[in-house]
């Protein structure tokens, strides 16, 4: 019997994917998970700063900042159109009754930062955790793994609603919080720069993105001039998936750990000997970033339950209506078939990632952040839940505004000769994953 060749076998699977149903979140596979440790990573994950209070109260009084000199603090305040104008959003399940009836008869004053000092003693401000004396006064602020990675579904007003864990805040501008500072010197110091240079930096970054290799590499431009930083990643959707971030640098709970100690500055231990270079990492080999110790560790032993959270976050379902069903399908056979997009997004994530990574020319683009990872390659991110992350754009760095932008670029770069109907098919498909 003659083989079949490969073109044909292509074919009549992607015959057979055209007569299946669009991607149901049923077929994802599962793990058996603790539901009292996932209980503990969702207080860790929503309510923990692990510490940071020491930086970001202590060294940037940011507390200070929001209460404004009227209260307290220093500068106008931070009110709560003012907070939501930078990204930060607000929980309404954390609002009682009489709030909720105050602000829906215009009875609470959303320019006060009296206010946004409310609704931090209730907890209501996503990712930002206040400390109150007896006397009700805020002493201290620090943030916590939501204020990035969770957002609301707006369905009390824009930026306020029920909490969505796990989703980017692709609103969020991490630098314009920071600048609100009057004491940057101390992270001027630390990369050597001015302050000027500095607030110039995170002015840059814009809503969704942050420089997360700044305080180990002190690298602020591309070099074509342009700003580095990334979008902020989905946490939702990680069973399975071995390696977080855009590059790889190692799993799902080195990464939690690097960010709690590095990136949020709380307090705890952290080792790895690849941060030991001076021409890669010259920040954390000056500052000892690579090996973290301190006497009192307020993050190795959360990160168990923070991880069993995480990995209990299912990706988003998309909205009904949201895509062609019928073009979704056509495009499901052209993902396995023509396309071969599934030679590297595979399994319930549609990564790659737990099997191999990949070099820059093997994708078709710079190798700009993957010479800032320790491993010089980039990871196949994953596509489940991705219509949910198309605020900022896609890749790593925003740079293609839409998925047939993607699409586009492959079909370039891999020669895949795909017509205008099979791209756009392609992209209602990936839109309903």
């Amino acid at each position: 019997m003659k083989k079949i060749s490969t073109s044909i076998l292509l074919l009549a699977v992607a015959i057979f994917l055209t007569q299946c149903d669009v991607f149901d979140p049923s077929e994802k596979e599962t793990e058996t998970l603790d539901p009292q440790l996932i209980e503990e990573g969702r207080e860790i994950f929503r309510y923990d700063t692990f510490g940071d209070e020491a930086f970001w109260s202590g060294i940037l009084h940011i507390d200070k900042a929001i209460l404004g000199k009227d209260n307290g603090g220093y500068g106008p305040g931070v009110s709560p159109n003012t907070a939501l104008s930078v990204g930060l959003k607000v929980d309404s399940e954390a609002l009682p009754p009489e709030l909720v009836a105050a602000i829906n008869a215009g009875k609470v004053d959303l320019d006060d930062p009296a206010t946004t000092v409310a609704l931090l003693k209730l907890d209501a401000v996503v990712g930002v955790k206040g400390t109150f004396s007896e006397q009700g006064e805020m002493t201290k602020l620090g943030i916590t793994c939501a204020v990035c990675h969770s957002s609301v579904d707006n369905s009390f007003a824009a930026g306020i609603g029920k909490r969505l864990d796990g989703w980017p805040n692709r609103d969020l501008n991490v630098g314009a919080i920071i600048s609100l500072t009057d004491n940057a010197q101390p992270v001027a110091d630390l990369l050597h720069v001015d302050e000027s240079t500095l607030r110039t930096v995170l002015s840059s970054w814009g809503p969704g993105k942050f420089n997360a290799g700044l305080m180990v590499d002190g690298i602020a431009l591309r070099p074509d001039g342009s700003v580095a930083a990334n979008l902020l990643p989905a946490a939702y959707g990680l069973t399975k998936e071995s390696r977080a971030t855009y590059t790889g640098w190692g799993d799902v709970s080195y990464w939690n750990a690097f960010v709690a100690n590095i990136e949020m500055h709380g307090i705890g231990n952290f080792n790895d000997p690849r941060l030991n270079n001076s021409e890669q990492f010259p920040i954390a080999t000056e500052n000892q970033f690579y090996d973290i110790q301190n006497d009192e560790d307020l993050i190795t032993s959360k990160l168990p339950a923070l991880l069993e959270y995480q990995v209990s976050l299912d990706t988003p379902v998309p909205p009904e209506g949201s895509f062609d069903v019928q073009a979704a399908k056509r495009g499901k056979g052209l993902f396995i078939g023509k396309a071969d997009c599934a030679s590297c997004h595979t399994g319930p994530t549609f990564s790659d990632s737990e099997r191999r990574l990949h070099s820059p020319e093997e994708i078709g683009i710079d190798s700009f952040e993957a010479d800032r990872s320790p491993t010089g390659m980039y990871r196949t991110t994953p596509l489940r839940g991705v219509w949910a992350r198309s605020n900022g754009g896609y890749y790593h760095d925003g740079r293609f505004t839409d998925l047939l932008e993607v699409v586009d670029h492959y079909n370039n770069h891999f020669d895949l000769n795909l017509s205008a109907k099979e791209k756009s098919d392609l992209v209602e498909y990936l839109k309903s994953l």
